[in-house]
């Protein structure tokens, strides 16, 4: 069974280290959307020792590009993308503080020993309930790069956003215990 744990941005190391996989989590705080092309740009970012748009020590970025906010509303439905597009980037934001990222699906080997080696956690969220997980912000606002439209930079203040740990501080991976789960019945 999984426990149900609340956690508020930055994220700290001894919090993450706690985690297990399958461990549902609640993020309140901030949360900053990128995808790949904003993964890019600040991946070169770092590679020229430039400064990034926003502190990324103890940060979460949720791999999204939300529709346009309805009327009354920060947001618009804002589901998880693949992750696995955000792989080439990955490791370099985990090396500069980046601790959590939310998607969905698999990460790569890389990914996961750079998961280990800078403590971090991978956390996916439910795809179908895009709807749902916009209820969570409270606030949101283009922090950089407004010229990827959908795939600008965001910085999203949540209450209870819901995402459960796939990859814990540990390696843990919840894609191969279900798989060694399933197949060892």
């Amino acid at each position: 069974m999984s426990n149900e744990i609340h956690l508020t941005t930055p994220l700290k190391t001894e919090d993450l280290e706690k985690l297990n996989v399958g461990d549902k989590v609640l993020i309140s705080g901030k949360v900053y959307t990128a995808r790949d092309a904003a993964h890019k740009r600040l991946v070169e970012l770092v590679q020229a020792g430039k400064e990034l748009p926003f502190n990324i020590n103890g940060a979460v970025i949720y791999f999204v590009g939300p529709a346009p906010a309805p009327p009354g509303k920060p947001i618009g439905s804002a589901g998880p993308t693949t992750s696995y597009r955000m792989d080439p980037y990955s490791p370099t934001l985990l090396d500069v503080g980046l601790k959590a990222m939310i998607g969905k699906g698999q990460r790569g080997t890389a990914v996961i020993n750079s998961i280990i080696k800078n403590k971090a956690i991978y956390l996916v969220a439910i795809g179908g309930a895009a709807v749902v997980t916009a209820q969570s912000v409270t606030s949101c606002k283009i922090i950089a790069y407004e010229d990827l439209g959908a795939e600008a930079i965001r910085e999203l203040e949540v209450e209870n956003f819901p995402a459960f740990v796939a990859n814990d501080t540990k390696g843990q991976d919840i894609f191969k215990l279900g798989k060694e789960k399933y197949q060892n019945k």
